[in-house]
């Protein structure tokens, strides 16, 4: 009889410690499922990113944040526009980027060389100069060289600008010098001194045409091509949320960005 009780214990423990078992199992599979899950919302973006980015990409970045915002529910893009010469400047004066877009090489390699840039920038569009004239073209403008006959008043962007670095090259090929009636420190000011009527002519980039509405015309000019200017990207060394970054720029140089620059008139890099 002893042992059979002793027999009928040993199994209830046995039963017992398998119940246990089983039940701290699950509870270590259920904490692994937790933590897969955690470790996948973890993974989902979220927080505030903010792009600083070349005048002339306004109306495709603004368009690309959208999609940004859309793609990963929780995020917030905030963008800043300015020539990048003063974009360059804030930045390098500590001002809060975490991307940053340039309208030419020059001046990413001046954070590239301040040791404020993280990784290696990467180039996602081109872009060309085009004369942009009022919708009635008073100052009868039909060429480049047009742009120096006397009387006609012409803005274009300082020469530290992309665009004004641009139009230095495009007089040196040509031969042709302009004097023009103010500098402007972004693209979007000379095209809006064009679109009020202040100036007769401007030097802006093909795709500010697109974005004037009709307000003022495109005047094409074959030594257009001999300036080139190449856009890069990249993230800011000193930002806070670089995977908001990185996911940022993927947007940019991937189809989804490709396509909406290819729409507004850029050129592939």
């Amino acid at each position: 009889m002893i042992g059979h009780r002793f027999r009928g214990t040993g199994l209830i423990l046995v039963a017992i410690l398998s119940a246990c078992l089983t039940g701290c199992g699950s509870t270590a599979t259920g904490a692994g499922s937790t933590n897969g899950g955690s470790t996948g919302t973890s993974s989902a973006l979220s927080g505030k990113v903010s792009v600083f980015a070349a005048a002339s990409l306004k109306s495709t970045f603004t368009k690309l944040a959208t999609e940004f915002e859309r793609v990963h529910p929780g995020t917030k893009v905030a963008l800043s526009f300015a020539g990048s010469s003063d974009l360059v400047t804030q930045i390098i004066a500590g001002a809060p980027a975490d991307v940053f877009a340039s309208a030419d090489a020059a001046n990413m390699d001046r954070l590239v060389t301040a040791s404020l840039i993280d990784g290696a920038p990467a180039n996602f569009a081109t872009n060309v100069l085009t004369i942009a004239v009022p919708s009635a073209n008073p100052a009868s403008v039909h060429s480049f060289a047009d742009l120096a006959k006397p009387g006609v008043k012409v803005v274009i962007c300082a020469s530290q600008v992309p665009c004004g670095a641009a139009a230095k090259t495009v007089e040196a090929a040509t031969g042709t010098t302009l004097k023009p009636v103010s500098e402007e420190s972004s693209v979007t000011d000379v095209l809006g001194k064009v679109a009020a009527g202040e100036a007769d002519a401007g030097l802006v980039y093909v795709t500010d045409i697109r974005d004037a509405g009709g307000k003022v015309k495109g005047i094409p000019f074959d030594a257009a091509a001999k300036a080139v200017n190449t856009y890069p990207i990249a993230t800011v060394e000193g930002s806070k949320n670089k995977r908001l970054a990185a996911a940022f720029t993927a947007l940019v140089k991937g189809s989804t960005g490709q396509r909406i620059l290819a729409s507004a008139g850029f050129g592939k890099p």
